[in-house]
């Protein structure tokens, strides 16, 4: 029997879609570009800020939905919302708190918003790395006041590797925590990760699981890719997380996603 054709492909950007110098490559652009006009849609799934997200996928001509927030947000590139799915207050507040005697950076995310307690390196460093601009407001917790979309902790790995393995017994089921890079934690509502708002997309657009590839390489793209009738992991990506995959790509550097959409959905797969 035939395989089904790929009628969605979602795709990460950081460290998977954009290069090391954060530009989409001609080859992986032009791949997108004939997948579109095959029919097929191509949805940015990222961990970005919307706002972050829509400037790249307007910049390649997207038309589709996208991903943001690890999932908690989805929008079309215009800006008309499908889901949100914010971290309740009380318990961004329970994060801030928990978090707050380590002294890590902390961002926290409102209306698309990135405020930060101190305009420190690490906030400059996210806000050139994320092309959106941020704001300081002094004690975070006492700043909010709604359901802030996300919230995220900048450390060296090692420290938030501690962290997170001391505060998952805390969370249980309440929340979703996860790495999308290896210095960025990361805590959502219990329901925003990639791979349950990718279901929801190919829901909308009454696909089935096999007519979707997914494309990422971090631990925060296991679900999506795993999800997906193909899932496509970056060769950049690590060891534990290439494991995962129906088919291991080339890296972000090597014209990795192009690579993948020649394969799966241009060649008709294999």
């Amino acid at each position: 029997m035939a395989k089904p054709k790929i009628k969605l492909v979602a795709v990460d950007l950081d460290d998977t879609l954009l290069g090391p110098d954060l530009a989409v490559s001609a080859r992986n652009r032009q791949a997108l570009w004939r997948a579109r006009q095959q029919g097929v849609r191509v949805v940015p799934a990222t961990g970005r800020m919307f706002r972050s997200a829509q400037t790249i996928a307007l910049r390649l001509g997207l038309r589709d939905p996208v991903i943001a927030y690890q999932g908690a947000l989805v929008r079309w590139p215009a800006g008309e919302e499908i889901a949100h799915l914010p971290l309740p207050l009380a318990l961004a507040r329970e994060v801030l708190a928990r978090v707050a005697p380590a002294g890590f950076h902390v961002n926290v995310y409102v209306d698309d918003n990135l405020y930060v307690a101190e305009l420190t390196e690490e906030a400059k460093r996210y806000a050139a790395l994320s092309g959106v601009p941020v704001q300081a407001v002094g004690d975070l917790a006492a700043f909010l006041s709604r359901d802030p979309t996300k919230v995220l902790v900048v450390a060296p790995e090692t420290e938030l590797d501690r962290l997170a393995r001391d505060l998952a017994p805390h969370w249980g089921d309440r929340l979703t925590m996860n790495k999308s890079k290896p210095h960025f934690l990361e805590f959502s509502h219990r329901e925003a990760t990639k791979g349950r708002a990718l279901a929801r997309l190919a829901a909308l657009f009454g696909l089935r699981r096999e007519e979707v590839m997914a494309i990422g390489d971090g631990y925060n793209d296991l679900d999506m890719v795993e999800y997906a009738g193909i899932g496509v992991v970056m060769g950049n990506a690590r060891p534990e997380v290439r494991a995962r995959a129906d088919w291991v790509t080339a890296a972000n550097d090597a014209d990795g996603v192009a690579e993948a959409v020649e394969r799966f959905v241009l060649g008709g797969g294999v």
